[in-house]
């Protein structure tokens, strides 16, 4: 946090401001100085004042006396702040890196299949002087591919572990690595697994291959965790959901380059395919260099480090504003309950009646969004894109990722205006008629040419709804559910949820097309109902609800299930979204 202590001017800067244009340039804005912050506090406090004429000295601190002695009037959820400003969208962009590399090393593996399965077979052949077994070089092709996700499994899962322990404590030989020096340090992850993979090929050895993505998959893990939390608490509450969603535009645009990157005119070829692998570590040099100029969390230095006075200059210098007394009244509440609160670890999430229900619905949204059906859709893409008679499938598959792009840039737009739990009901709904759609079609397309044109409208729209709900939205609002203390352990249990379910949907899905064909489609359309049923009934809203509120409606069905000796629970739904409002993206 060294960057605090340079004696720089910060100014409040809109979307239109200027100093979006330094930063364009190339200059980093930096955290507001700790010295010269209530300077700076005048000087807002005098630019905001209608009419207001340049004060300064004693006039402006008459200003400010008379100001402190008028009472504050509480201010309404929805009427939270709203103003996008350079600073707030430089520190997200800085932590959507690490999302961009969770979708870039997804995508990354699958254009170059066919000459990596020609490296791993030269490579046994010169060390054994005989021709591997087409058994053997399928086990290492699906392990080169699988390892992937195992290490993600081990990633998530490790979340709460790493925040809690090293972010969370001094050391005299360690610095506090919080939320953002957590993010800076597992870029070494990531640099260390692009080497191990960039430079295979050179020292013809698919171990280092192997490796490169056990290591890289461990550190994607860690982003799904430590991203969302990130932009979860240094977001105002009224463009959480927004911001939230860059988290998923950051996934998805990794996909698409990855894609772009692979054709054969790109890197997709036998001589530059370790480097389309060894790209990845130019985002995580980016990354840590850029995170040095971002803020420390506001929420964990106040509930965590009770350093009030830094969280509030964080809070104005995010968000462009002086008005964060309700939000900093929020946090100081928060640290009060959580004093009283015993710390919770995974286990204590699953055995506290308080996690219980918020912790089932993290769980079922993210298994909605891997049991959707998308990776199978993907996995079809191709062949029904020939079919139809696209010359180049490559460039049509690369096209439903660009619609998959440009989805998510909607949702960004929605997510605050629908609400969370609106869109991820429609989304869910949506792609359930484009699975049956997609069997249907994929049934007659022999029998009638035009049914593959049909399977490709239904594919694009299928992608479209994916993205509209269960691509971006189970991601960030697991981090609104849960309070400062059980978050990391929620975030690392949800992303492991997802994680798990992703591999296994990668190493079943295969057989069950086999075996199942076009029904395969059928499968998912069940788990979409399911999906459907659940969340219309258990998900709450959580759109202009601040994390306290959250979670003392929570505590409130619990409460009331124990009075009336462990009846029915009353469902959270009965939570609305505040006033609507418009947002200021």
């Amino acid at each position: 946090m060294g960057s605090y202590r340079v004696r720089a001017r910060a100014r409040r800067v809109s979307i239109s401001a200027p100093g979006l244009v330094g930063a364009a340039r190339g200059t980093a804005p930096r955290p507001p100085a700790r010295r010269g912050l209530r300077a700076h506090a005048d000087r807002q406090a005098a630019e905001r004042a209608p009419g207001a004429r340049a004060l300064s000295g004693p006039g402006l601190r008459g200003r400010r006396a008379a100001d402190a002695q008028r009472p504050a009037s509480p201010r309404a959820p929805w009427e939270a702040p709203r103003r996008v400003t350079a600073h707030l969208i430089f520190a997200i962009t800085v932590a959507t890196i690490g999302s961009f590399q969770f979708g870039y090393n997804t995508g990354v593996i699958n254009a170059p299949e066919m000459i990596i399965k020609t490296f791993l077979n030269s490579t046994l052949q010169a060390r054994t002087n005989e021709v591997p077994s087409l058994v053997l070089l399928t086990t290492l092709w699906s392990l080169s591919v699988a390892i992937f996700s195992v290490g993600g499994m081990a990633g998530s899962f490790s979340v709460g572990l790493f925040v809690n322990r090293f972010g969370r404590r001094n050391s005299m030989l360690i610095a506090p690595l919080r939320r953002r020096n957590s993010m800076l340090i597992v870029n070494l992850l990531a640099v260390t697994g692009g080497c191990l993979m960039g430079f295979c090929r050179l020292a013809e050895s698919f171990e280092m291959l192997i490796l490169g993505r056990l290591v890289i998959g461990v550190f994607c893990g860690l982003c799904t965790g430590f991203v969302p939390m990130y932009i979860g608490e240094v977001s105002p509450t009224a463009l959480r959901g927004a911001f939230g969603t860059l988290n998923q535009l950051g996934i998805v645009v990794g996909i698409l380059v990855a894609q772009i990157f692979g054709l054969k005119d790109i890197l997709g070829t036998e001589e530059l395919w370790p480097l389309l692998l060894g790209l990845t570590v130019i985002p995580a040099v980016i990354q840590s260099a850029a995170l040095p100029f971002c803020p420390e969390s506001p929420r964990f230095l106040l509930i965590n480090r009770t350093e009030e006075d830094r969280a509030r200059e964080i809070l104005q210098w995010l968000w462009g504003t002086q008005d964060v007394s309700q939000e900093i009244q929020e946090m100081k509440d928060e640290s009060v309950r959580m004093a009283q609160e015993k710390r919770a670890t995974v286990l204590e999430l699953f055995r506290s009646r308080n996690y219980r229900q918020p912790l089932v619905i993290s769980i079922m949204l993210q298994l909605s969004q891997q049991l959707s059906g998308i990776n199978a859709v993907f996995y079809y893409s191709t062949g029904i894109f020939h079919d139809a008679g696209v010359r180049e499938p490559v460039y049509a598959t690369i096209g439903a990722g660009v619609v998959n792009t440009l989805f998510t840039v909607v949702s960004v737009f929605l997510v605050e205006r629908a609400g969370r739990r609106t869109l991820h009901i429609v989304g869910l709904g949506g792609m359930a008629v484009c699975s049956l759609l997609m069997t249907v079609s994929l049934l007659l397309k022999d029998n009638y040419n035009w049914m593959s044109f049909v399977c490709i409208a239904a594919i694009l729209v299928f992608v479209a709804f994916f993205e509209i709900g269960p691509g971006p939205i189970p991601w960030f609002i697991v981090a609104e559910l849960f309070s400062q203390g059980p978050r990391p352990a929620a975030m690392a249990v949800a992303g492991c949820s997802n994680w798990t379910s992703n591999f296994l949907v990668g190493l079943l899905f295969p057989s069950a097309a086999h075996y199942l064909g076009p029904y395969v489609f059928l499968v998912f359309t069940v788990f979409l109902v399911i999906f459907l049923v659940f969340t219309f009934f258990k998900v709450p809203e959580t759109r202009g609800r601040t994390f306290e509120d959250i979670t003392r409606a929570f505590e409130g069905q619990v409460q009331e299930a124990e009075r009336a000796e462990k009846g029915p629970i009353v469902e959270m739904n009965s939570l609305q979204p505040a006033r609507e409002s418009s947002t200021n993206v």
